[in-house]
């Protein structure tokens, strides 16, 4: 059985565990959130400013906040060429949520992305929450990334992440829409199935890990890049630790353009890449072959 639990001594409690491919011990997924051009802005018709700002402001209020919208334009313009620069060097596949408005407004991107052959995960049409859509407007919205992404990239989204928070509709309209899988979960190490959403059409579910995102190096200025380095070293060490005992699992590792692009954080990056090519048995994986592999090892 590809997917099974090994049973821990003096408990019922089981490992979770699944058979990666040609032997390796453990997945890799790098995740590439792509949310510049997109975030809130009254330029964009929204009523206020973004509050994701690692500059600490923000206003309530019909105020344009042009130093954010400049530290996110800073993602695209130096951000994205130093961490396209490294996966293509190390030759890691990653893949790239992406907010659809922001291939449109940066369709270099688009372009790279296509370039590299890696996989784009629709983000949404912008990066907002969906959480107050009802089951009209959300679908919309999802049909809408779709048709955006599928244009600028070349190839349709199969994965979803949402901003956050979803609907109870979710699921059922990816299924709908034609998606393999979605990324929000934060349940586990191994990709499962959801059986309920919509009776007898499974959606494969590829957990996310919060833990190891560059997004803790915005909201927590004392969390520097040889934090993050050291935390996801000590991530995959131990999940390659728990693989080579007999219970393969995946880690994620999710990047921003706007964060891990900086000069004195990039570096970082590139250490945990070398320190991953110091390891066999690996499989970087995108997050739609791993949708892939589910299917295969555990057929819905």
């Amino acid at each position: 059985m590809a997917l099974a639990g090994s049973s821990l001594a003096g408990s019922s409690l089981a490992e979770e565990r699944i058979d990666w491919p040609d032997g390796a011990v453990m997945a890799l997924s790098i995740v590439v959130n792509v949310e510049e051009g997109s975030e809130q802005s009254l330029a964009r018709g929204d009523r206020g400013m973004e509050p994701v700002d690692e500059l600490g402001v923000f206003v309530k209020g019909p105020l344009r906040n042009h130093a954010n919208e400049s530290n996110y334009l800073y993602g695209v313009k130096a951000g994205a060429p130093r961490v396209v620069k490294l996966l293509e060097h190390y030759g890691m596949a990653a893949s790239w949520t992406v907010a659809a408005m922001s291939l449109e407004a940066h369709p270099q991107l688009a372009a790279a992305i296509a370039a590299l052959g890696h996989e784009p995960v629709s983000h949404g049409w912008r990066w907002v929450h969906q959480f107050r859509m009802d089951e009209e407007a959300e679908r919309a919205f999802i049909r809408k990334a779709v048709e955006s992404i599928t244009r600028t990239c070349g190839v349709r989204p199969y994965g979803w992440l949402s901003r956050y928070l979803h609907t109870d509709n979710t699921r059922r309209l990816l299924i709908e829409e034609g998606f393999a899988y979605t990324m929000d979960d934060f349940s586990g190490d191994v990709p499962f199935w959801d059986r309920t959403s919509v009776p007898g059409r499974p959606l494969a579910v590829v957990p996310y890990q919060v833990d190891s995102n560059d997004m803790k190096m915005w909201t927590d200025q004392a969390f520097g890049p040889e934090q993050w380095l050291a935390y996801a070293i000590r991530n995959f060490d131990q999940v390659y630790r728990e693989g080579m005992e007999g219970n393969p699992k995946m880690m994620s590792l999710g990047l921003h353009l706007r964060i891990i692009g900086r000069p004195g954080r990039i570096w970082a990056l590139e250490a945990f890449l070398r320190h991953v090519r110091k390891h066999d048995r690996v499989w970087v994986a995108t997050r739609h072959q791993i949708a892939q592999h589910l299917a295969a090892v555990d057929p819905a």
